[in-house]
């Protein structure tokens, strides 16, 4: 079984912050080809020796892993490696900040599908031309091929600010530079390795607009829900285009 080259220095830590840093290390020793998809991870308590934490800790950074479905777990026989995120991947993340990023995206999908719920039910004819036309200048730097990282999110935000609650736009705005990062990722990769999922990106970036357009609040908020939880999947290289 491959060891875990351990390259971290846990007393440096803080406590609080040390299953961000078991995770981040596990990952990108996957990454690097470490470990194979159907591998199996060294159990809990050779990880806790290795890097001199305690089980709780790696229970915490394993279950993160879990949760972006790069490995699984099996009662009874360990956890196993499931996908490998691409190397590109973690040229694009920022370092020391993965797992940080990744929790991002999971509050961005209730806080974002709260906005476009609350969008599709209070939004001003103002605010809809708003949406409308961050929609098509995103969709213009998508035929360019541009990256449009700042178009993408003034398309989040018009919908933010169409909820008519500050609070949607404040919060946005503290989250910047996650989003900004994970946006910058998908984008990224759709670019370099299949731009057909610019094209999917926008379809779903119309279905939102299309909702909150007919004031159907319950479709707007599953559809930016999806569209979000799409966007954390495609960041580790998984594909989420129909078959």
């Amino acid at each position: 079984m491959p060891r875990l080259a351990s390259t971290i220095s846990t007393t440096a830590t803080e406590p609080s912050r040390l299953p961000d840093r078991i995770y981040e290390e596990i990952l990108e020793q996957i990454v690097s080809g470490k470990f194979s998809v159907g591998d199996r991870l060294p159990s809990e308590n050779q990880i806790g020796t290795e890097y001199k934490v305690s089980r709780a800790v790696v229970r915490e950074a394993l279950s993160r892993l879990a949760a972006d479905g790069v490995v699984v777990s099996r009662q009874g026989a360990g956890t196993f490696v499931h996908r490998i995120p691409g190397r590109e991947f973690l040229r694009l993340a920022p370092i020391g900040g993965i797992a940080d990023l990744m929790r991002c995206f999971e509050f961005r999908i209730a806080l974002e599908g709260e906005a476009a719920y609350l969008a599709a039910q209070r939004r001003t004819d103002e605010n809809l031309a708003a949406i409308e036309d961050a929609f098509k200048r995103l969709e213009e730097a998508n035929i360019a091929g541009e990256v449009g990282v700042e178009l993408d999110i003034s398309y989040h935000v018009a919908i933010a600010r169409a909820s008519r609650n500050n609070l949607f736009m404040q919060t946005l705005d503290a989250l910047a530079v996650h989003t900004f990062n994970g946006m910058n990722i998908t984008r990224n990769l759709s670019l370099t390795s299949n731009r057909k999922r610019l094209v999917l990106v926008q379809e779903e970036h119309r279905r939102i607009l299309e909702a909150i357009r007919v004031g159907d609040e319950d479709l707007a908020r599953r559809e930016m829900r999806t569209h979000i939880d799409n966007a954390r999947h495609r960041a580790l290289g998984a594909s989420v285009e129909p078959e």
